[in-house]
């Protein structure tokens, strides 16, 4: 699946540069939310799957492309984004302020091979955990409120639908190197 990437605006106009993400989410036997996290590929960040929108797709759609290009999951994308989020994305020559749409993804299946498996690492964590490691405290802020919200289950309740299983039990690879 090639990407289509947006014809990116200058950012010397004093406007963010606009990103989409995918919250990749599962709610487990006790009820609880966990996030899949990953890293970034250049800095080692810890970020969830987000990339510029496509041209000729909706926005949520470009998100949950780029959750399976990046992460290697596939599941079922709230169409209504959870939020938004500022952070400084370093480019070749400065740095741009980039505005991220975010909108859930319950997920239904990992992969064993994605375009970006040997590029990143990434683990499954509580959504507490994973709003202290991310750097953005709006994303922190954004992932919290998601996982304590009627939302989360309503959104996982509704993959386990006409057949499709939600999620429960992937052993991806850790941030640290190890199985999660």
């Amino acid at each position: 699946m090639a990407k289509q990437k947006q014809t990116k605006r200058p950012a010397t106009d004093g406007r963010p540069l606009s990103q989409v993400a995918a919250l990749p989410y599962r709610v487990v036997e006790d009820g609880s939310v966990e996030v899949l996290v990953m890293t970034s590929r250049e800095t080692q960040r810890v970020i969830i799957p987000k990339g510029w929108p496509m041209k000729n797709r909706k926005d949520w759609k470009s998100a949950q492309i780029e959750a399976r290009q990046e992460a290697g999951v596939i599941g079922d994308i709230g169409r209504k984004r959870l939020g938004q989020y500022l952070y400084w994305k370093r480019l070749e020559s400065h740095f741009a302020l980039v505005k991220v749409a975010v909108y859930p993804l319950a997920v239904r299946r990992q992969l064993a091979d994605w375009p970006e498996r040997h590029e990143r690492a990434q683990t499954w964590i509580s959504a507490e955990d994973a709003a202290l490691l991310v750097d953005e405290p709006e994303l922190g802020a954004i992932i919290l409120d998601f996982s304590q919200s009627r939302a989360a289950r309503l959104l996982a309740a509704g993959a386990k639908t006409g057949g499709r299983q939600a999620m429960t039990a992937p052993a991806p690879q850790g941030l640290g190197g190890s199985a999660a």
